[in-house]
């Protein structure tokens, strides 16, 4: 019988491919794994759950347990991987979105999200944006303006100003001084 699992701070391909490994290590039959799911065959599943736990935790990561946990993590998912296929597309809301990736009302995700989370799914997504844009800035790349444009910012001064609130520094400041504070994608809060 196949038993997906639920993971939390799955958030690139290295760590489908750590978690992927390590339960393979652990002689599980793991049948198809993505950011913070994975498929297991089990015959005796509380084993196999109490395996999974122990895997994930070793590697950074935690096995969820309710619904909402659940949600919130697939949110998550769902918004990084929007930031990771550039540009944004601005004739779509966020909410549109999320609503229609997740399958979800908007107003239950936004509520469950910031019930959980103690901060509301705009904010985050600010936050992650900022991290891109450090990314974006460090890979020296694109220009302000075109990483505006690729974040769906109205124009570089409403990325600018917004940069400045978050990080304390102007964007030029930033990449003067070759900022390396980013943060991991899975501690943003």
């Amino acid at each position: 019988m196949e038993k997906n699992f639920y993971i939390k701070n799955m958030v690139c391909d290295r760590c489908i491919r750590v978690l992927k490994n390590e339960l393979l290590a652990a002689n599980l039959t793991v049948n198809e794994i993505e950011l913070g799911r994975v498929e297991i065959t089990v015959e005796n599943e509380k084993d196999i759950r109490n395996t999974v736990a122990k895997v994930a935790k070793a590697n950074g990561f935690q096995l969820l347990e309710s619904p909402d946990d659940y949600l919130v993590e697939r949110t998550k998912i769902e918004m990084i991987n929007m930031l990771n296929h550039l540009p944004l597309d601005p004739n779509r809301k966020l909410s549109e979105l999320l609503s229609e990736k997740l399958q979800v009302n908007y107003s239950k995700i936004s509520r469950t999200f910031s019930s959980q989370e103690k901060v509301t799914l705009e904010k985050y997504f600010i936050k992650l944006k900022i991290e891109r844009v450090k990314e974006l800035i460090q890979n020296n790349q694109h220009n302000f303006t075109e990483i505006g444009y690729l974040l769906d910012y109205s124009n570089v001064n409403h990325l600018s100003r917004q940069f400045k609130n978050r990080t304390g520094m102007s964007l030029s400041k930033y990449k003067t001084e070759k900022g390396d504070d980013r943060k991991p994608l899975d501690q943003i809060v």
